[in-house]
């Protein structure tokens, strides 16, 4: 017994000793009241240091593993590792797919992670449209950790608030100003990112059956939580520059919006940038018949040509009803859970309430030291360099697709991806034989909210090398030719 264990330098020596030792009291290898041991013994069997053994035990009697009797040794203790006998528990097996709700099985049914193609190793994936993590300095972030983390220490550790950390909503009331957001009467609220903004703002304003309105296509996420909600759900055409302002007029009209929703900037999955003109229009239809509209400020911060557009929250003027959705982790790394909502003070008062009850607050570590590291300025350095590298990246990735992949449209203006349309040829076809050849992409049908788009896929481009991207957008073209 005990040469089985084979040390490893994944973890401290002593953690292995007494994770193997609690394993074998366990499984009742070794039983209680058994003699385990003495401690140069055994680490004359493992080859290690009497002490590393007396730290192991020392770990296994606070967990009430081990009692340790002075100059006789260290006993097991009593453990109980099993019903002394069997019982009514005894082999229970539920079918959890009969006592599931209707919501676990909506979201299960519109869980893209499990349904859609997955990534395997050697693959050249266009599915992510994260950033490239390569790109992002690692060396400030640790600084702004250990910076931050000796100018408040202890308090960082504890609970925060549920409105956010107060000097990074300071630090992005300014933020928001310089993109032309007047602040007066709005508040801000600190989320787990866009998917719990959202969710916040569809649980507070939303009921069931309510009608929603919002782009056709558009971001996939907000769609599953729409659909999650029980929300009528009617989509508006996109033009080359955005919403259709016709439609979109014509539909405002005819019934009652409790919602809008739209993507004014990199707009997922087309990439398009909805010009100032346009903006202003949509502002005016929404205004006129008297919608909120919800503001999704997506890679507003990737524009790399053209004069700046600002914010549709830039431009509502002395109203209250526009939400705006803010979020860093689709430019600095999505591992980076967090997000805001600025809109009108009362009604993050409600939403405030509302995330409390949820999950209290948003990590107020994380907060803090996104806070240190974009307050250094280290953001604005970041931002210089990537949106030379994505622009270089979008521009390849237009050239390549117009050479490559014969298509009725390349859509996009900018960011991290564009979208295809093929000619009347089913997109899911395409990427079934591009999968076989080792490319994976996401297919565009899941980004529209009436079931069409089955001509259309998207391409993330932020994270592939620009080999990658050639290899990739050649199988593509050669497939879609084959096909033809």
């Amino acid at each position: 017994m005990y040469t089985d264990l084979k040390l490893d330098g994944r973890k401290p020596a002593y953690l292995q000793i007494k994770d193997y030792l609690k394993e074998l009291i366990l499984k009742g290898i070794l039983r209680s009241g058994s003699r385990l041991p003495a401690t140069r013994e055994l680490g004359s069997v493992l080859k290690v240091s009497r002490n590393t053994v007396i730290l192991a035990y020392q770990y296994l009697e606070d967990d009430g593993f081990i009692r340790i009797v002075k100059n006789q040794g260290a006993f097991v203790a009593p453990v109980d590792v099993a019903p002394k006998k069997a019982t009514s528990r005894d082999g229970l097996r539920l079918d959890w797919s009969q006592r599931l709700t209707d919501l676990a099985r909506l979201a299960t049914e519109l869980d893209i992670e499990k349904k859609e193609l997955k990534w395997r190793r050697g693959m050249i994936s266009f599915k992510s449209i994260a950033p490239d993590g390569s790109l992002f300095e690692t060396g400030e972030f640790k600084k702004a950790f250990l910076n931050r983390l000796a100018l408040e220490g202890q308090p960082l550790l504890n609970y925060g608030y549920a409105k956010g950390y107060k000097p990074f909503i300071e630090y992005l009331f300014d933020y928001m100003s310089s993109k032309g957001v007047n602040p007066a009467g709005k508040e801000l609220l600190i989320t787990n990112g866009f998917t719990e903004a959202f969710n916040l703002v569809l649980s507070a304003l939303t009921r069931p059956g309510d009608a929603i309105i919002c782009e056709n296509p558009t971001h996939n996420t907000a769609l599953k939580i729409m659909k999650l909600h029980g929300l009528d759900i009617t989509g508006i055409p996109l033009c080359d520059d955005g919403i259709d302002p016709v439609k979109l007029e014509q539909t405002l009209a005819q019934r009652n919006f409790r919602l809008g929703y739209v993507i004014p900037s990199y707009h997922n999955p087309t990439g398009i940038v909805m010009p100032l003109e346009k903006r202003l229009a949509v502002l005016d239809s929404f205004t006129r018949h008297q919608v909120p509209l919800l503001e999704d400020g997506f890679n507003e911060e990737l524009k790399f040509s053209g004069s700046h557009v600002a914010p549709l929250l830039a431009l509502g003027g002395t109203g209250n009803s526009l939400i705006y959705l803010g979020s860093f982790s689709k430019v600095l790394f999505p591992g980076l859970r967090i997000g805001w909502i600025m809109c009108d003070a009362e009604l993050i008062s409600y939403l405030e309430s509302m995330k409390r009850s949820a999950n209290i607050h948003t990590s107020a570590l994380d907060q803090a030291l996104l806070y240190e590291y974009l307050q250094g300025g280290h953001f604005e350095t970041y931002l210089k360099k990537v949106r030379r590298v994505y622009k270089e990246r979008y521009e390849r990735a237009v050239e390549l697709a117009t050479e490559f992949i014969p298509c009725k449209k390349i859509w996009g203006q900018g960011g991290l991806h564009i979208f295809i349309e093929l000619e009347k040829m089913d997109a899911r076809e395409v990427l079934a034989a591009c999968y076989n050849r080792g490319v994976v992409f996401m297919p565009g049908d899941i980004f529209f909210t009436d079931g069409g788009g089955r001509n259309t896929f998207r391409l993330g481009i932020g994270r592939v090398r620009p080999e990658e991207m050639e290899t990739g957008f050649r199988i593509i073209g050669e497939v879609i030719r084959s096909m033809l």
